[in-house]
């Protein structure tokens, strides 16, 4: 079983609680090292926002991590400077679920409800225990959130989308995420949860990593 099919397995098992858990947090240890709480990558990844310190968030939606995460991701990005320009990247470590859940961001925020309903999504798969896996059922999960389910699903088989989602399984394959939720800042470095300690612990790391980028155009 190489990495990324382990990684895929802790998430989906939640068994990756415990390896979280018994991790030493970044912030205890000092300022972040290299190979420790935070990878080097050996071949820069382009960004897509030039003249701006790019940050990804690598996530999946039927990730629990990534679910407790979103709160205190979504207050960090907040409270970014100007010249840090974040953004998402929905992870595929296999086409099912994975590639539904891409399309369903992408459609999201093709349609400017991202804002709306990208938490709701987290909610109905990990609260209410939706799959979201099927056009039915995404249909009328959208329609109970007052979403346009028929021009929803239009976008979402659309084919701008499905080359989104194809982007964004290169983007990862380039940073080489292995595992959710995890941070790639300016295609240069990527860490996660599982190496800095836990979620909350990577954002200590990812602004480490910011001011390294800046001093490092």
């Amino acid at each position: 079983m190489n990495r990324r099919e382990f990684s895929a397995q802790l998430i989906t098992t939640g068994l990756g609680a415990a390896a979280l858990a018994a991790a030493t947090p970044a912030q205890a240890q000092g300022a972040p090292a290299e190979g420790k709480h935070y990878v080097r990558l050996s071949q820069p990844v382009a960004v897509s926002t030039p003249g701006k310190i790019e940050v990804i968030e690598f996530f999946w939606y039927g990730c629990p991590h990534c679910h407790t995460f979103e709160p205190a991701l979504d207050a960090w990005q907040k409270t970014l400077p100007a010249d840090v320009a974040f953004r998402r990247a929905p992870v595929a470590f296999r086409d099912e679920p994975f590639g539904t859940h891409q399309r369903i961001y992408y459609a999201l925020e093709t349609m400017g409800l991202v804002g709306n309903m990208h938490r709701k999504v987290f909610y109905a798969i990990h609260n209410e225990r939706q799959r979201l896996d099927k056009a039915a059922d995404i249909g009328a999960f959208m329609a109970k959130n007052g979403v346009d389910s028929a021009k929803f699903l239009d976008v979402f088989n659309s084919f701008s989308v499905q080359t989104k989602a194809r982007q964004a399984r290169q983007l990862a394959e380039a940073y080489r995420i292995d595992g959710v939720p995890a941070i790639g800042i300016h295609g240069r470095y990527y860490t996660s949860g599982a190496m800095a300690g836990n979620p909350e612990a990577a954002l200590t790391v990812a602004n480490h990593l910011i001011q390294v980028a800046r001093k490092k155009p």
